[in-house]
């Protein structure tokens, strides 16, 4: 038999969060984004899920846009990082892709091409985020470049990302609005900036598109704390596999870093960061016994957990026991681990089994 943990993935949860877009941004064209294996979730299940509830969807790079287009999706797929080479070019046009152009060797590549077809393409202007994108002074040189070329459809869009949108008044999201703005106010053409905490929180960022990310996914994208109205689509669980019967001051686990302060019970869960879960999250982490929380105690080993059984005396070797999801936040295994949720959800391991459901 196979280790028990699983992660069971919910299609409810997934529409209930797509319409909770839907809600706050009603006017906007949603581009649904799957980088990452739909971070951890599964990039064919999910955009088999959304493909009539979506307009478009948004990945890395062209190695997971071909995964979708193998799998039948025919949506428009845009490439958040672009393209690299120039033998990726007659692939983008093969599999009708678009991707983000954000730097002059970019461009350096299209005007050497011999290409005929056109591509489709979102100019991205960097406002702050200092990572891709061109400078508001370069905006216009590249802007001009792409309309001069003729292997670029027309018209070219407009893209930003925000660096601090799920913080409340940070003046930094604010500048980049007020950039942003002012620069394709100059233009007639479609426009995005709103990742899901802008969406959340921001309206004024909405424009034509709206990018939903972590929010698909149910983990709550703003800081400030609040009742989330998203729904975990991931939720990772697995079962007690002993219980053991300890003494006062005895250890528990690698570096002997927790003493039992009396007799009491400890229990062992198949699980460990061989599967995904956080090494570093501390003692004190909450774990779900039978849908009550226990703390995590020791150090996280490769394959095992250990957590106080004294809250939970009637509990046993089989029962079912949550690591995140369904009554347990992911958020709040991220604030123990000081990480994020995103990091928690794509390190889930392939050799943790998925079902659906």
């Amino acid at each position: 038999m196979s280790r028990p943990i699983q992660v069971t993935l919910d299609h409810q949860a997934l529409y209930h969060n797509i319409q909770c877009v839907k809600s706050h941004a009603p006017q906007q064209r949603i581009m649904a984004v799957i980088k990452d294996n739909a971070y951890g979730h599964g990039a064919i299940w999910v955009a088999q899920h959304l493909t009539s509830l979506v307009n478009a969807f948004a990945v890395s790079s062209l190695d997971e846009a071909l995964v979708l287009r193998h799998a039948g999706i025919t949506q428009p797929i845009l490439l958040l990082g672009g393209f690299f080479h120039a033998d990726e070019l007659p692939l983008l046009v093969k599999y009708q892709l678009e991707t983000v152009i954000h730097s002059f060797g970019q461009i350096h590549i299209l005007q050497k091409s011999s290409l005929k077809q056109r591509i489709k393409v979102w100019l991205k202007m960097d406002t702050g985020m200092h990572r891709l994108g061109f400078l508001p002074e370069q905006m216009l040189i590249a802007w001009r470049a792409l309309q001069k070329s003729e292997l670029i459809a027309q018209p070219i869009r407009l893209i930003s990302h925000l660096a601090c949108a799920d913080e409340e008044n940070n003046p930094l999201t604010t500048q980049q609005i007020r950039l942003f703005n002012e620069f394709t106010q100059l233009f007639t053409t479609e426009t995005s900036l709103a990742n899901s905490a802008a969406i959340l929180a921001l309206p004024q960022t909405h424009a034509d598109w709206v990018r939903p990310g972590i929010m698909l996914y149910g983990a709550f994208p703003l800081e400030e704390s609040k009742t989330s109205p998203l729904q975990p689509v991931m939720t990772l669980h697995t079962r007690l596999i002993s219980v053991k019967h300890c003494y006062r001051g005895e250890t528990v686990g690698y570096g002997a870093t927790w003493r039992c302060p009396e007799d009491m019970r400890i229990g062992v869960i198949a699980a460990g960061y061989g599967d995904g879960y956080p090494r570093h999250a501390p003692i004190g982490t909450p774990i779900l016994v039978n849908n009550q929380r226990v703390p995590l105690i020791g150090r996280v080993s490769m394959d095992l957990i250990t957590v106080d059984l004294r809250t939970q005396p009637q509990a046993q070797i089989d029962d079912p026991v949550i690591l995140w999801g369904q009554g347990l936040p992911v958020e709040e295994i991220a604030f123990h681990a000081k990480t994020i949720a995103y990091e928690l959800f794509c390190n889930v391991n392939h050799r943790v089994e998925r079902k659906t459901q």
